[in-house]
């Protein structure tokens, strides 16, 4: 009985295709994936063991860094014209005369920390250069001349009648009174409700938390 002869087919694969999946998912990532901005100044944050996200919009920013410098910063990714409306109030507030261009600046001032005398220079600085001014920080320790007063008011404002989150990122080697007039600020505001930014640690080996993550896995 004759064999029946099977045709040998070629094993190469071609991956053309696959490569053009690989390029389309890796543009896909770069273009979804969200950058964090770069901060104003360096903060070693005290450790805690509780865990929660950072909102990415409608929310304020106060840093204080360890020399006890003061910063504010907001964070509105959905909605732009919330930038425009505090810094319009601030400059109206304050009568500093700043410019359109100036006030369009303020969008991408990654954290303002110097008082209003010093706002029209650092404004008036391209957001890639605004790293090599001296910031001194916002005055806060004067409680007639608390300035985060009003850039918290007029956030307030901006915002209406929106949620909006105070968070509170304080270097360990800051100072009590410092942070004591962070909050004056804010309760001056009628606002008592603040998250405080920590880097996350391990859990205390026997303490009541680390039982219950046991028992729990």
């Amino acid at each position: 009985m004759p064999s029946v002869k099977i045709a040998k087919k070629s094993t190469d694969t071609d991956m053309t295709p696959f490569v053009d999946i690989a390029f389309l998912i890796l543009s896909f990532f770069i273009m979804a994936t969200k950058f964090k901005p770069p901060e104003p100044v360096e903060i070693k944050t005290p450790g805690s063991v509780l865990s929660q996200k950072l909102p990415e919009s409608n929310a304020v920013m106060i840093t204080v860094d360890s020399s006890n410098r003061v910063f504010f910063s907001v964070l509105s990714d959905k909605d732009k014209t919330k930038y425009d409306l505090i810094i319009q109030g601030i400059n109206s507030s304050q009568n500093l005369g700043l410019t359109p261009a100036e006030m369009s600046n303020f969008k991408q001032t990654y954290a303002v920390g110097v008082p209003f005398g010093g706002l029209k220079q650092l404004l008036g600085t391209a957001a890639a250069d605004q790293g090599r001014l001296k910031q001194t920080g916002i005055p806060v320790l004067d409680s007639a001349n608390n300035q985060l007063y009003w850039w918290i008011a007029e956030s307030k404002k901006a915002f209406g009648g929106e949620e909006l989150k105070f968070l509170i990122k304080g270097d360990g080697q800051s100072k009590y009174p410092t942070f004591e007039a962070v909050v004056s600020a804010l309760k001056r505001n009628e606002e008592f409700k603040y998250n405080l930014v920590t880097s996350l640690d391990d859990v205390p080996a026997g303490s009541d938390f680390d039982k219950m993550n046991k028992r729990i896995k």
